[in-house]
């Protein structure tokens, strides 16, 4: 399949899904507001570790620096971590997935096209706005430069790469579905482990060494920490280029690993619905 047909195919997922965050901008625009109100508190609760601790230098980060961090964190966490394994949960349990199977085309580019939809909006609608503001409270209220074009470049090719490995990762994770077909009590799991081990609640530079070493053994790292921490311009020359590759690693291990499981799953497939 050529990318002009490939693209014609799938991309309709894509328009289909922010169509439907449209139709119900209630939910949608709720959903956001409860996330900006989380890092309106994690910012007030690191401006007082900082302030009780006397200003200065903390887990590698000034506190004008983790101010950025938390927003970003923010921006970062509503374009790239996108979450589809609602959706083959729904059509494992709904048996929609058995209509899907048999449909001329690829399963899961379809679900994942749904994720880029879902992104996309996020982008356009809360996390721009956010971002421009970060920009503006950087420039007047912290008296710091705008952040560099090449430092902009390199974050939004990390967000990207975030954005496939949460995505390819969270589709693995959705395929539990075909073992267990109830799996909301594990995603209440995943979401908080996925919030502390990607970065989101603490920077991982606050972790010890050692910790921070095992943790690069994940794909988790990459999902937030990295593509915040090259805004911020902690990676450089060798090791940007390092992060850069080890998000490439990832993406193609979890697809590798999504289409081994997927092979698997299809093997065993019991439909309750449809």
């Amino acid at each position: 399949m050529n990318m002009k047909k490939f693209f014609r195919t799938y991309f309709p997922f894509a328009s289909n899904q922010i169509k439907a965050c449209m139709a119900y901008k209630g939910s949608v625009y709720l959903f956001i507001l409860c996330s900006l109100f989380s890092s309106l508190i994690n910012y007030y609760l690191w401006k007082a570790v900082y302030g009780s601790a006397g200003g200065g230098v903390i887990g590698g980060l000034t506190v004008s620096e983790m101010v950025i961090y938390v927003f970003m964190t923010y921006v970062t966490r509503t374009v790239a971590n996108v979450s589809i394994n609602e959706e083959v949960s729904f059509d494992v349990v709904k048996g929609t997935v058995a209509n899907n199977l048999i449909k001329p085309i690829d399963y899961r580019m379809s679900i994942i096209f749904r994720g880029f939809g879902y992104s996309l909006y996020n982008f356009i609608m809360p996390a721009v706005f956010v971002w421009i503001g970060v920009e503006i409270y950087r420039a007047k209220v912290l008296c710091l430069p705008f952040t560099g074009w090449v430092n902009l470049l390199f974050y939004v090719l990390s967000m990207i790469l975030s954005l496939l490995i949460y995505l390819l990762f969270d589709f693995c994770f959705g395929l539990i579905a075909f073992f267990t077909t109830y799996i909301f009590g594990l995603q209440m799991i995943e979401s908080a482990v996925l919030s502390f081990l990607t970065g989101q609640l603490i920077p991982l530079t606050f972790f010890p060494e050692t910790v921070q070493k095992v943790f690069n053994f994940f794909p988790f790292s990459s999902m937030t920490y990295a593509p915040v921490m090259i805004y911020l311009g902690k990676f450089q020359g060798s090791e940007l280029a390092f992060v850069l590759l080890r998000q490439v690693i990832w993406v193609i291990l979890l697809y590798v690993t999504g289409s081994l499981i997927w092979k698997r799953v299809t093997k065993r497939l019991i439909v309750l619905g449809g």
